[in-house]
């Protein structure tokens, strides 16, 4: 028996060790049913369309996530029932442990889906934002390559208490982009406001949608990052980190089935369809109504496909006419 693991015998609590990956497998298995209601969910919202490149997104995500799940299982099945009362067996590094990192790939993967989505967020506007958060993207996948490196050579859980600043970097990482994707999506809606109170209602329930599903994955990290701080000898913190790749896959599906959960607002509409019935035209109406319109139609780029047909505002003046507006919007159901 090497030394190592006879330093960790004695320190062995399965309690909070093993028990811990349990609960936390238990946990991911949860959440992964729940991102499989979210993918049937989507995939029924979008039966009538074509192959698109979200489609493919939400496959091969559903892929993976549903590959980290086996393998966290595995690793589970490996030392609680393979190895039953086999300690020597419980300090070492399974396989599939090790494999399991592949939720770095779903995470850069969603975070790189987050950055394209800022990008149509940001069409018509400068491109300063989304270039500078693809920037730190890239900075970020080199930590979670990193992470990749020091967890490949530890062949036990003792090594594992000697690379704990590679953990600290990826959490922190992942946090810290979860923070400025949130916070760049948001400054951009908030300056898409336009004084309506209709419009400027719906932007903030955007806002808030958006904070709620990246901040959970931040928490998410930082709970990670924190037991690991202060229990570093416990699996606590392995059992949190579990949780992430479910996490953002199901943020992600969140955001794209968004539009089906947030209710539309109809004090527009029905101004408009009221002075229409009553025959009575005021132009001011007319000119709130289509700016409404017009950010709807903004709003949409944010849950738009890259496929989606572009129908933009036109407005047809009329000599010795009142002004009428007239605004095409994209299809809620072609995202």
């Amino acid at each position: 028996m090497s030394s190592s693991t006879q330093d960790l015998i004695p320190q062995l609590q399965l309690g909070t060790t093993f028990g811990a990956l349990f609960i936390g497998v238990i946990v991911a298995a949860v959440l992964f049913g729940l991102s499989n209601i979210q993918t049937f969910f989507y995939f029924q919202s979008h039966k009538d369309t074509g192959i698109s490149f979200h489609k493919l997104a939400v496959i091969w995500l559903w892929i993976l996530d549903a590959l980290h799940l086996s393998l966290i299982v595995h690793c589970i099945y490996y030392y609680l029932v393979v190895n039953f009362a086999n300690i020597s067996a419980l300090t070492e590094i399974v396989w599939s442990f090790k494999l399991q990192i592949v939720v770095l790939l779903i995470i850069y993967v969603v975070h790189i889906l987050y950055v394209y989505r800022i990008w149509i967020v940001a069409k018509g506007r400068s491109r300063a934002i989304p270039i500078a958060v693809g920037i730190i993207e890239i900075i970020g996948s080199g930590v979670g390559i990193a992470l990749l490196l020091t967890l490949y050579w530890c062949h036990v859980f003792a090594d594992l208490l000697r690379t704990e600043w590679a953990t600290y970097m990826a959490l922190g990482t992942t946090a810290f982009i979860d923070i400025v994707i949130a916070l760049s999506l948001c400054y951009l809606l908030a300056t898409a406001r336009t004084g309506f109170s209709s419009t400027d209602s719906l932007i903030t329930k955007l806002m808030a949608y958006i904070i709620n599903t990246g901040g959970l994955t931040s928490i998410c990290s930082m709970i990670a990052m924190i037991t690991c701080a202060v229990m570093p000898k416990n699996f606590i913190f392995l059992g949190v980190e579990f949780l992430l790749a479910k996490l953002y896959v199901n943020s992600f599906l969140a955001l794209l089935n968004a539009q089906y959960y947030l209710p539309p607002t109809t004090d527009t509409n029905n101004s408009y369809q009221f002075q229409n019935r009553h025959g009575v035209y005021r132009p001011e109406l007319h000119v709130k109504a289509s700016q409404d319109e017009e950010f709807k139609s903004s709003r949409k780029d944010v849950f738009k496909h890259p496929d989606d047909e572009m129908v933009h505002p036109t407005r047809s003046v009329m000599t010795q006419r009142p002004i009428e507006v007239t605004v095409q919007m994209d299809s809620f159901s072609s995202v």
